[in-house]
């Protein structure tokens, strides 16, 4: 069974993002409710061409199952992308909007119910092995091996260094991406998986 993803506007929700943000003295885009919902309309069809593929790939790569029919994405102007509530902002790049939906749905998928369990001995190497490592890097070194795999299958090499070459700014993802690549995508996933609860 896979999940349909579901996209939702909230006023009050993007409202008190945009308070939050103003409160804390950060950037942020100031965009209205209508340019907001129009926007998710646009990105919706966007995801939808790739919903499919990537829904299947990511059970097969980590033997983890979707266990929710649906999943609610909001769409706020601007905000720091979560998984849960699954929450992402105006994107101007289209396909920078599917890579960080894919990003996030990577980490839903750990934390529906059940899975945390299963991955628990997956997770307690990973911090083992990684001990050296921030919190933010170690949690992001499966997470970045499952979604290289991913653009592999479903992009391809440029959007995959796109990606990395975002991740510069944020120190802690830069080396999760950085362990992924000398230690290898497939490596990661296959140290990561042996140790699932099947």
């Amino acid at each position: 069974m896979l999940p349909k993803i579901i996209f939702k506007y909230s006023h009050i929700y993007d409202q008190n993002w945009q308070t939050w943000l103003q409160a804390y003295n950060k950037s942020s885009r100031k965009l209205s409710p209508r340019k907001v919902q129009s926007y998710t309309k646009v990105v919706e069809k966007v995801w939808r061409k790739y919903e499919k593929i990537i829904l299947q790939e990511l059970p097969i790569i980590t033997n983890l199952k979707w266990k929710e029919k649906e999943i609610i994405c909001y769409v706020v102007g601007d905000c720091r992308p979560f998984s849960d509530p699954l929450t992402l902002p105006v994107y101007e790049d289209k396909g920078l909007f599917v890579d960080v939906l894919t990003h996030e749905l990577v980490h839903q998928l750990f934390c529906q119910r059940g899975n945390n369990k299963k991955t628990k001995k997956a997770w307690r190497y990973v911090y083992s092995k990684y001990k050296n490592e921030s919190h933010l890097t170690r949690i992001h070194i499966p997470l970045q091996a499952i979604h290289w795999r991913i653009y592999k299958k479903v992009f391809d090499e440029k959007r995959l260094s796109r990606n990395i070459s975002r991740s510069i700014s944020y120190p802690d993802y830069k080396k999760a991406w950085e362990i992924v690549k000398k230690d290898g995508y497939e490596n990661v996933i296959k140290e990561f998986n042996s140790r699932i609860i099947k």
